[in-house]
C-alpha cells in the first residue's frame, strides 16, 4: 500500500509501546474492512501483510462455476481458467488485487478509523500493564484542567482522575500545578480514564511520611495506623523496632522538618504522630492527646474503652465536633466512650441511676436534673413543672411525662395533680429585704443580752467587794479598845 509502511509500523510501535504484531493485525482488518464496504459484504476476502516488501496484500476468494449466480461469491470456469489453467470446479479461486488504493475515499476512512480504534484498545492494554504494579503509590503529574470539578492529571503518559471526592476540601489547584496523590485503581476496560487518583486515602499519608522518613523506608519505624479528617487533622501512629530509635523523634524530623514536608503537601492538615502501644490503654491515652487522661477502662468483648479525663479536659478529648475522639476511636479501631470526672461520680450515684433508668433521660439530661438539685427519681415525683422547664430543651408537656414516669416507677398514682409551680418570694428584692430585717432583729436581741450580762455582772462584782469589807471588818477583835488597835487590825 505504501512503500514505507515498514517503516511506519516500527516507529509507532516504539514510540508508543505498542506489540508490533498487534499493529500489523489492526491494519489487516482495516483493511478487510474497506475491501468489503467497497467490493461488497459477501465477498470472502483475505488480508495479509508481507513482511519482505512492507506491504498489504489483499485476496478475494471465489468458487469455480459454470454458470455464475452471484459474482461476489462466484466465477466462470473460462475466467478461472485465465487466471489459473489448472483450475477445476468447485475449486476456491483466490485473486489478488493491484491496487488497493482503488478501493477509495470512503473505504480508506473506514480503515482509519478501524486503526484508531485498535490503537486506543492497545493503549490501553498497554498503561494497564504498566500501571497494575503500581497500585498504591504516590503518582506526580501535571493538572490538565477540570471535568464538573473532577481533576484530570496528566502522568506523562496518560491522563489520569481525580474525582471530586477524593480531593481535600477547601484546598484548589491551578491550571499547570504540580500535584502528587496516591493511585487507588487501574481500570482496564473503562472508557474514561483508566487511573483512579485519591488524595484523601489514608494510605496516602503513610506514603508521604514512607518518602520523608528514611527510617521508615528501611524498616528500623513502622507504620501501625493512619485515621484522617481530610483537610483538617490526622493522626498516625508509628513504632520502632530498635530500643534506641525514637519513632515519633524520627518522624518529626530535625526541627519539624520531615513532618512539616508532609503537612506543606497536604495543604495544612494537621498531624498528630502517637507512639504505638501493645497495651490498648495505653494506646487510647496516647491517641487521645493532648488531652490528659485519669482512667481507661477496656471492655474486650464489645472492643470498647470507657475514658475518664478530668472535667477541664473533656472538650479536648472529644476535639471540635467530636474530631479527637474519632480519629482516635478509628486509629485504634475500638468504641471509645469519653467522660468527665463528675459524670463518672455521678454514674455511681444510686440516685443518678434511678433517673437514667426512666424512659427519656439521657445523660445529658440526668446531668441537668443533677443541676437543679433533683438527685433522684423520688425527688422528681415531687417536683413541680416550673422545676423542670427551666431546664434547656424541656417544654412544659415532656415535664409532666417525666414526673408521671418518676411517680410510675415508684408505684405512685402517675394521674394525680402535679404542681405547676412552687411558691416564692415576687421579688428578689422582697427576698433581700426580709432577709436584711431578720438579720437586724437578730443583731439588735443580741446587743440587748449582751447588755443585761454586762449589768448583772456589775451588780454582782459591787457585792462581792462590799462582802470582802465586811469580812475584813469582822475579823477585828471586839474586846480591844480602840487606841490599843493599829490600821492594819493587829494588837500592839
Amino acid at each position: 500500500m505504501l512503500s514505507d509502511l515498514k517503516r511506519i509500523i516500527d516507529q509507532i510501535s516504539r514510540d508508543r509501546g505498542f506489540d508490533r504484531k498487534l499493529l500489523i493485525e489492526a491494519i489487516e482488518e482495516a483493511v478487510q474492512s474497506a475491501a468489503r464496504k467497497k467490493l461488497g459484504s459477501r465477498r470472502d476476502i483475505e488480508v495479509r501483510y508481507n513482511e519482505e516488501y512492507g506491504e498489504v496484500e489483499v485476496f478475494q476468494f471465489r468458487t469455480v462455476v459454470e454458470e455464475v449466480t452471484d459474482e461476489q461469491t462466484q466465477i466462470v470456469l473460462a475466467e478461472a481458467q485465465a487466471l489459473d489453467p489448472e483450475v477445476q470446479l468447485n475449486d476456491e479461486l483466490g485473486e489478488k488485487m493491484d491496487n488497493i488504493a482503488d478501493l477509495g475515499r470512503i473505504a480508506a476512512q473506514s480503515a482509519k478509523q478501524v486503526i484508531i480504534h485498535k490503537m486506543k484498545d492497545a493503549e490501553r492494554d498497554v498503561i494497564y500493564e504498566m500501571f497494575k504494579d503500581r497500585i498504591g503509590e504516590v503518582v506526580s503529574g501535571i493538572v490538565q484542567r477540570f471535568e464538573r470539578g473532577n481533576m484530570i492529571v496528566n502522568l506523562g503518559r496518560t491522563d489520569a482522575i481525580l474525582p471530586k471526592d477524593q480531593q481535600i476540601p477547601k484546598r484548589s489547584f491551578k491550571q499547570g500545578d504540580r500535584v502528587r496523590a496516591y493511585l487507588v485503581d487501574v481500570r482496564r476496560g473503562s472508557k474514561d480514564a483508566q487511573l483512579l487518583l485519591s488524595r484523601t486515602h489514608d494510605d496516602f499519608l503513610a506514603k508521604l511520611f514512607e518518602m520523608e522518613v528514611p527510617e521508615i523506608a528501611e524498616g528500623i519505624v513502622r507504620i501501625m495506623g493512619v485515621s484522617r479528617d481530610p483537610g483538617f487533622r490526622a493522626k498516625i501512629a508509628v513504632s520502632s523496632t530498635e530500643s534506641d530509635v525514637d519513632p515519633v523523634g524520627a518522624c518529626v524530623g530535625m526541627k519539624g522538618s520531615r513532618v512539616q514536608n508532609v503537612v506543606q503537601e497536604l495543604q495544612g492538615e494537621r498531624v498528630d504522630i502517637v507512639p504505638w502501644s501493645p497495651d490498648t490503654a495505653k494506646y487510647a491515652y496516647n491517641a487521645l492527646a493532648p488531652a490528659q487522661v485519669s482512667m481507661v477502662m477496656v471492655d474486650e468483648d464489645a472492643k470498647s474503652l470507657l475514658v475518664i479525663v478530668p472535667n477541664d479536659q473533656l472538650s479536648l478529648a472529644i476535639g471540635r465536633q467530636g474530631q479527637n475522639v474519632r480519629l482516635a476511636a478509628k486509629l485504634l479501631g475500638w468504641r471509645i466512650d469519653v467522660k468527665s470526672e463528675q459524670r463518672y461520680a455521678n454514674l455511681e450515684d444510686p440516685g443518678y441511676q434511678s433517673l437514667l433508668a426512666l424512659d427519656g433521660v439521657e445523660e445529658a439530661l440526668a446531668d441537668q436534673l443533677f443541676s437543679r438539685n433533683i438527685l433522684s427519681t423520688a425527688m422528681l415525683a415531687e417536683s413541680a413543672i416550673e422545676d423542670l422547664t427551666l431546664l434547656r430543651a424541656i417544654g412544659e408537656e415532656q415535664a409532666v411525662y417525666l414526673i408521671q414516669a418518676a411517680r410510675k416507677s415508684l408505684g405512685l398514682d402517675p394521674d394525680a395533680p402535679i404542681e405547676r409551680t412552687r411558691a416564692v418570694p415576687e421579688t428578689i428584692e422582697e427576698t433581700v429585704e426580709e432577709t436584711e430585717q431578720e438579720d437586724d432583729a437578730g443583731q439588735d436581741q443580741d446587743m440587748g443580752d449582751v447588755s443585761e450580762s454586762m449589768a448583772a455582772e456589775d451588780v454582782k462584782d459591787e457585792q462581792e467587794e462590799v462582802a470582802d469589807k465586811d469580812h475584813v471588818v469582822d475579823d477585828t477583835p471586839d474586846n480591844l479598845p480602840d487606841e490599843d488597835v493599829d490600821e492594819s487590825g493587829q494588837q500592839d
